[in-house]
């Protein structure tokens, strides 16, 4: 079993920016790709950003430019670095972490964009 715990959330205004992080504890091995996702009330999850263990990066359009997805393997801990916020981009934030296909999530942090 993987465990995930992300932090960093909260308010910010818009232009702003927030990092958040999300530690993996447990089982650790193996484990591939990490990355964010994120849901907004009435809305279905959405891919953010995902990084493999070789640091490849990918992003989704609403997001490139503004966010920046990083990893630190010796910490088993991914970090996103969110600037330019806007109030679309409030949500709640979840952690994707892949062992040998099997996926886990942490319990997600809320990241409001607002003045």
């Amino acid at each position: 079993q993987v465990q995930l715990v992300e932090s960093g959330g909260g308010l910010v205004q818009p232009g702003g920016s927030l990092r958040v992080s999300c530690a993996a504890s447990g089982s650790i091995f193996s484990i591939g790709t990490m990355g964010w996702y994120r849901q907004a009330p009435g809305k279905e999850r959405e891919l953010v950003a995902t990084i493999t263990s070789g640091y490849n990066t990918n992003y989704a359009d609403s997001v490139k430019g503004r966010f920046a997805i990083s990893r630190d393997n010796a910490k088993n801990t991914i970090y996103l670095q969110m600037n330019s916020l806007k109030s679309e981009d409030t949500a709640v934030y979840y952690c994707l972490a892949r062992q040998l296909g099997q996926p886990y999530w942490g319990q997600g942090t809320q990241v409001t964009v607002s003045s």
